[in-house]
C-alpha cells in the first residue's frame, strides 16, 4: 500500500550528539524520498542542559533547521522541534526554553532515570541490574511527565525495551504496567498532548513499534485521538522508515489520521 501522506517528526540533525548529517542534506534526502513534512527534533537533555552545553545545541539546531525551512518552502514542509530529555527533572530550565524558543513541536522523552546512565548504555546481562525496578520507576517518571505537560507528544513510551527485550532477549510482564500505562494515556488525553508512535524498533532488534499495538488500541479505546509518527532517524537513510507500516499499523487500531505540529498547533491530516 502506497501512501500519500508520509511526514515523519521525530528525526536527529548532527546537531544531536548521536546525529550523522547536516539538516540541509536531511532536507534534501527527504524531498528525494518524497516525505511531505519533516521536523528535526534535536537532542536536549535537560538534566544536563548546561552541564553537557545543551544550550549551545539548542541555539545551533534552532538556527540551522530555521534556515532549511526558509530554503526548501514550498516544497518540503521543514519544522523546527526539539526532543526534551528528561524534561521533569528540571521544570524551570525546560518551561524557560519552550518559552523563548519559537519551536514547531517539543517532544518529551525520558532516556535515564534521575542520576542513572541511559538505558541504551546499560548491560541488562549484570545480574545486580534490578530491571523491573527500573521499570517501575520508568513508568512513574513518564506519568509525572505526561502529567506536566509543557510538550507536544510523548516520544517513544515503551524506551526501555529496545534495550532490555530487544538487545538483551530479557523477559518483562507487560501486565505490570497495563495502570499506570492507562493512567498515562488518560493524562495525554485530558492535557490534549499527542502520543507519539516511534518506528525505529521496526528496524532494530526488538522488531515492533513503541509503542507497541496493544498499547495503541488501548489508547484509542481510552478516547485518544492525537497521534504523531516519527522514525527516529539518526542518519539520513533512515528517515521515513517504517511510517508506512506504521499507517498501516494505526488503521488496524482504528486511527484515520495523524497530527503534525506548526507553532505547538496539531494538524489532523488523512492517514491515505
Amino acid at each position: 500500500m502506497a501512501f500519500k501522506n508520509i511526514v515523519d517528526l521525530h528525526t536527529h540533525t548532527d546537531n544531536s550528539f548521536d546525529g550523522n548529517h547536516s539538516t540541509m542534506y536531511l532536507c534534501e534526502t527527504a524531498f528525494m524520498k518524497g516525505l511531505r513534512a519533516v521536523a528535526f527534533t534535536d537532542h536536549l537533555e535537560m538534566d544536563a542542559f548546561y552541564k553537557d552545553r545543551f544550550d549551545r545545541t539548542a541555539i545551533q539546531s534552532f538556527f540551522e533547521v530555521s534556515k532549511a525551512r526558509s530554503a526548501f518552502k514550498g516544497r518540503l514542509l521543514v519544522c523546527v522541534g526539539a526532543e526534551l530529555g528528561q524534561a521533569v527533572y528540571n521544570k524551570e530550565i525546560s518551561e524557560k526554553l519552550t518559552s523563548t524558543m519559537k519551536y514547531d513541536i517539543v517532544i518529551g522523552a525520558i532516556h535515564n532515570l534521575p542520576e542513572v546512565q541511559d538505558f541504551y548504555y546499560m548491560d541488562f546481562n549484570d545480574e545486580s541490574i534490578d530491571y523491573n525496578k527500573l521499570l517501575d520507576q520508568y513508568f512513574e517518571w513518564e506519568l509525572k511527565l505526561a502529567q506536566w505537560g509543557g510538550f507536544d507528544t510523548l516520544a517513544h513510551l515503551t524506551y526501555p525495551l529496545r534495550y532490555i527485550v530487544g538487545n538483551y532477549k530479557k523477559p518483562v510482564d507487560m501486565s505490570k504496567y497495563s495502570e499506570i500505562i492507562d493512567e498515562i494515556l488518560l493524562t495525554l488525553i485530558k492535557n490534549e498532548k499527542a502520543l507519539e508512535l516511534n518506528t525505529a524498533g521496526l528496524r532494530q532488534p526488538i522488531g515492533v513499534t513503541s509503542p507497541d499495538e496493544g498499547i495503541l488500541r488501548r489508547y484509542k479505546e481510552l478516547g485518544g485521538k492525537l497521534i504523531t509518527i516519527g522514525s527516529d532517524a539518526h542518519f539520513a537513510e533512515h528517515l521515513g522508515a517504517g511510517i508506512e507500516q506504521g499507517y498501516e499499523l494505526l488503521q488496524r487500531c482504528g486511527f484515520d489520521s495523524i497530527a503534525i505540529y506548526q507553532n505547538r498547533t496539531p494538524t489532523l491530516i488523512p492517514i491515505e
